[in-house]
Order: C-alpha cells, then sequence, then structure tokens
C-alpha cells in the first residue's frame, strides 16, 4: 500500500473549506471554482481537483452522486439524508432527515443495508419565477 504524503492545508485549500462552511447544499465542481476563485483569483481548475480529492480523503467531504451528473460534494459526517433536484435550475438540494419511507419487499433471502431517495421538482426560486410569466395555452 503506497503511502500519500499528508496534504498541505494551504490558502487555496483553506478558502475551499471555506465555500463548503458557507454552503447549504452540495455543490459542483464547476460551483466549487467560481465560489473559491472570488476568495483567490489565481485559483486554477487543477488545484480545486486535488483539493476535493485531499478533502475526500480526509474526510472533510463526501461524494453525493446524483442519476446522470457528476458527482456533487458536501460536508460528510452529516446524518442519513436525500436530495432534492431543481428541474428548472438543475441546482440539488439537501433535505432534513429521511423524508420519505421505502416499502416494499425484498426478493427471498435479500437484506437492505441502505437506500437513496432523489426527488426532482422546482425550487422555490425557479417556481417564484415562473409564477411570474404570463401564462400560455400550448
Amino acid at each position: 500500500m503506497e503511502l500519500r504524503p499528508a496534504a498541505r492545508n494551504t490558502r487555496q485549500k483553506r478558502a475551499i473549506r471555506d465555500v463548503f462552511e458557507r454552503a447549504d447544499r452540495p455543490l459542483s465542481t464547476d460551483e466549487i471554482f467560481e465560489a473559491a476563485h472570488d476568495a483567490i483569483r489565481s485559483l486554477g481548475i487543477a488545484t480545486v481537483y486535488r483539493s476535493i480529492r485531499s478533502l475526500l480523503d480526509e474526510g472533510f467531504l463526501t461524494a453525493v452522486e446524483v442519476p446522470g451528473r457528476t458527482p456533487l460534494y458536501e460536508r460528510a459526517g452529516k446524518q442519513h439524508h436525500h436530495h432534492f433536484v431543481c428541474t428548472a435550475c438543475a441546482r440539488v438540494y439537501e433535505l432534513d432527515g429521511c423524508s420519505s419511507e421505502i416499502r416494499g419487499d425484498l426478493p427471498r433471502g435479500f437484506r437492505a443495508t441502505g437506500h437513496d431517495v432523489t426527488i426532482y421538482g422546482e425550487c422555490a426560486d425557479c417556481r417564484g419565477q415562473n409564477r411570474a410569466l404570463p401564462h400560455q395555452d400550448g
């Protein structure tokens, strides 16, 4: 097993940590880059990828898998929860706790060890924008 050197806590990595301290939802790599780039103009996308990998290895971040999307990232250590995907703006939001009960009979001999639920719809911002638009008949 190859030992990796301890990751340095660089200014860029601290800026990325700060992005997650302020974030209230999972973020894409592009969103992380944009937010951290506001703080450090010289920040490059390669540094963002390296920092994400380091923060995953350290256990500070965890990947969020949403079907059909590249991984998103959020702070690790949160209680079990699900996610909401806005179909208008594509942002992903956290839902508090386990908002749905999964019921169903498993085949004989199967044992469930977990579940993942993603709910789709419109976020409050997008829903408000759509209400402001004049009604169009199709």
